[in-house]
């Protein structure tokens, strides 16, 4: 891992956020299809943001993990906790929209 004693690298993109819009019927029709569309777009850029994110910690325990040698059980407490709390919430964090039947949850 040749990057390992770079800087962390940090993206100045800014995307807007699309407003959510649900299948509008019970046969799947949405009422307006530009509007889900974005918004499905708009779901999956946080579901890999999530994945990334997920990505990148790890990364950072394996560092922690060969940087401290025998000593890792103490010294990467901090980063293996980071770690832990997200891969254990529901999604890996991935944000999610404000649906109106939570019954019909649409991500992964």
């Amino acid at each position: 891992m040749t990057d390992m004693y770079d800087d962390p690298k940090v993206s100045a993109v800014s995307l807007p956020a699309y407003e959510h819009n649900e299948r509008g019927s019970e046969r799947g029709r949405a009422k307006d299809p530009v509007k889900y569309l974005l918004s499905a777009e708009q779901r999956a850029r946080e579901r890999q943001i999530a994945y990334e994110t997920v990505r990148h910690l790890r990364k950072d325990v394996i560092n922690c993990y060969r940087k401290e040698g025998v000593n890792h059980y103490e010294n990467c407490k901090e980063v293996c906790a980071r770690y832990y709390r997200v891969v254990v919430k529901k999604d890996v964090g991935q944000v999610q929209p404000d649906w109106e039947d939570k019954s019909k949850h649409e991500g992964f």
